[in-house]
């Protein structure tokens, strides 16, 4: 159901935004929704049944019968299978989207079925945008009629962009069964007076880094809570565009409560720590959070839990694309994996001759990443060599494993400060040099002069000269707070996803489904100016991550020198 829409175009710019929106239905990614339980007339079990049909149908554009979903466009334009999808347009939650000046309005069952426009029922809807609750409210026969030949409720054709669809009235059932079951869950963590969050850390999470992040966080959420505010009863007229409007501006006032859930032990036990912490603590979402080099399982808790991970702190995120309830700053280490694959091909052929030689420690973050750059690699038919150094040895191990390493190939080092520190008095070989700039230090790196002059750094980030003014504002809030400044870019980035998730949560009044919660997050950040350490920040349908790209840098001679970029932004 791509598209509900009864508004009617103008003739100026429908060309453009209807192609933009053609783009999305063609690139979106599947993403995964929850089945929600509810009332019906029929038995449980064949209202389960139905219900996870008809998700197929609205998610993947896959109907039960394993054909792709078919659709057709006034004018011929035919669509199928996952481009056909209603999420492409009416997105996970059912709430719609706004594509330029057109709005996809909501198709739950709460919006299409409401009473009324004088009712409880409709006063206690939450406002979304492109809401249309003076139409007559759907039945299961003027939903299919409008699925099936573009005719609303009213009578009124429906506009260009909502398909036609020649369902069979099984097909039909199920997907109508699942429209009605979208908002209807249970919402976790939101009261009438309270929003619940959660930060989850790992075990083998830095504890500087930790007590860094921590800083921030509780200030920013005592300092939401100074000044509490009762919750009010949201306004109500009479209908029409006048309702919409009152109940746009209302979103009560609620206290936001912190949870930390420190993980324990190995990663094999988390999940049920997680479980356990989010049935005694529901929240609505995970919002910043800290780990090392193991973050699957909290990623697939997440996923499973429909729990919104917003911005987890990590060198190591988890590269899902199909997933949809974690959302990443960036691919960390596998990013610079990716710049370095990038400027390996480009070398030319006496400079990039010989197999690549990776060195990284055991269980470090460099581990994945060189497995990445590997995998990369050996695609275009290069050979890699790899030498890793055991996780307790120390810093002659370095040593050693450049003695084991040796050759004409180009070294790629996956190396924390402490080991690059350790290259002084080693002479760097005449090979191209790659390291990685997150695990050195960034420009802080404690690289040797002679290593300098040959070694280029991966920097995941936008250079420190232009990211200064947008640096200003939070470490001027910290200083002001006294909050000290131990790991900036995870403390910069911590303010950032704080700053995200209240401009957010702003904008989507009382309507605190976890998918709306996603959605907006996408929607509302490219329009970020204070973007922190990254120069641009975006994500579309499909997304998880908002900064792509990078710089590769030579760190000046001296050792107090700055960066030297290498080539413009590159995004892989």
């Amino acid at each position: 159901m791509n598209a509900l829409v009864d508004t009617s175009f103008k003739e100026h710019g429908v060309s453009v935004t209807i192609r933009r929106l053609v783009v999305f239905a063609v690139l979106i990614s599947v993403v995964t929704l929850p089945v929600a339980a509810r009332a019906s007339d029929v038995p449980v079990s064949a209202s389960k049944t139905a219900q996870g049909s008809g998700e197929a149908i609205y998610r993947k554009g896959t109907l039960p019968s394993g054909a792709p979903l078919k659709g057709l466009r006034q004018g011929g334009l035919g669509i199928e299978g996952a481009a056909a999808a209603c999420v492409v347009c009416h997105r996970a939650s059912g709430l719609g989207m706004k594509e330029a000046a057109y709005v996809i309005p909501p198709i739950s069952g709460p919006y299409l079925f409401h009473a009324g426009a004088a009712t409880v029922r409709e006063a206690s809807l939450p406002y979304a945008p492109g809401e249309h609750l003076d139409h007559t409210p759907y039945t299961d026969v003027t939903l299919a009629r409008a699925i099936r030949d573009g005719v609303n409720s009213d009578g009124k054709t429906l506009g260009y962009l909502m398909p036609r669809f020649a369902l069979n009235d099984g097909d039909m059932a199920a997907l109508i069964a699942y429209l009605k079951s979208l908002g209807e869950q249970h919402l976790a963590g939101v009261t009438p007076t309270t929003l619940h969050f959660a930060t989850i850390i790992t075990p083998d999470a830095d504890p500087l880094k930790r007590q860094g992040m921590l800083d921030v966080m509780e200030r920013f959420f005592a300092e939401k809570n100074t000044f509490p505010f009762p919750p009010s009863p949201p306004s109500h007229s009479s209908g029409g565009a006048g309702a919409n409007m009152a109940r746009s501006m209302y979103m009560a006032n609620r206290h936001w409560q912190l949870h930390v859930w420190q993980l324990e032990g190995p990663p094999a036990g988390w999940p049920a720590q997680l479980q356990k912490h989010f049935a005694e603590e529901p929240v609505l979402a995970v919002i910043s959070g800290l780990g090392a080099t193991h973050w699957a399982p909290v990623h697939d808790f997440c996923e499973r839990a429909h729990l919104p991970c917003l911005f987890p702190n990590l060198e190591v995120p988890v590269v899902a694309d199909q997933d949809f309830y974690s959302i990443y700053f960036s691919k960390g280490v596998l990013l610079e994996s990716q710049l370095i694959a990038d400027r390996l091909a480009a070398l030319g052929a006496e400079d990039g001759a010989g197999p690549v030689r990776q060195i990284y420690r055991a269980g470090d973050s460099g581990e994945e990443a060189a497995h990445s750059l590997r995998d990369a690699l050996r695609s275009s038919g290069r050979q890699v060599q790899e030498v890793v150094i055991p996780s307790g040895a120390a810093g002659n191990g370095v040593r050693e494993a450049l003695e084991h390493a040796g050759g004409p190939g180009p070294l790629v080092l996956w190396l924390r400060a402490e080991d690059l520190g350790a290259l002084s008095g080693v002479a760097a070989p005449p090979v191209p040099i790659f390291i990685s700039g997150l695990m050195g230090g960034l420009e802080h790196a404690p690289l040797p002069p002679a290593w300098r002059e040959r070694a280029l750094l991966s920097y995941p980030f936008d250079l420190p000269d232009r990211r200064a003014v947008r640096l200003d504002y939070p470490l001027s809030w910290f200083r002001i707070r006294k909050i000290p400044v131990v790991a900036e870019q995870v403390q910069v980035d911590t303010y950032l996803a704080l700053g995200l998730l209240s401009e957010t949560l702003i904008h989507m009044g009382d309507n605190f489904l976890p998918e709306y919660l996603v959605e907006r997050v996408e929607e509302g950040l490219s329009h970020r100016i204070l973007t922190g350490y990254y120069p641009r920040l975006s994500l579309s349908q499909g997304q998880r991550f908002a900064s792509k790209g990078g710089f590769l840098v030579q760190l000046s001679a001296s050792a107090t020198g700055g960066l030297v970029a290498r080539g413009d932004w590159v995004v892989p």
